[in-house]
């Protein structure tokens, strides 16, 4: 029985860190992405840093990537730049594979 439960315990355990690199990659995406904005907007180094942090932020108001997408194409739009869901999507998925490389590597 000590065998079944050492399995179980393994597995509990893989599932786990799974879960947390699985959170620390989209919340690296979710920085990576702030900063591209932060670019695309012509934000200082510092309002870029903190512009960053906010993105992050903004992924905890609701499960998915729908929070972090409303606010970059709000904040975005405000701003003058010319984007809409679809083109934020596609920075979301380019920075996705960024951080995912980054935390394989």
């Amino acid at each position: 029985m000590t065998t079944f439960d050492d399995r179980e315990k393994a597995f509990e355990n893989m599932f786990a860190h799974d879960q947390e690199m699985e959170f620390r990659i989209q919340a690296r995406r979710n920085r990576l992405l702030g900063e591209w904005a932060a670019v695309k907007m012509g934000l200082t180094p510092e309002e870029t840093d903190a512009y960053a942090k906010a993105v992050v932020q903004a992924d905890f108001e609701e499960a998915g990537d729908e929070d972090v997408i409303r606010k970059l194409v709000g904040d975005m739009t405000q701003a003058g730049i010319d984007i809409d869901e679809a083109g934020v999507r596609a920075a979301l998925e380019e920075q996705a594979v960024i951080a995912r490389r980054m935390f394989i590597e």
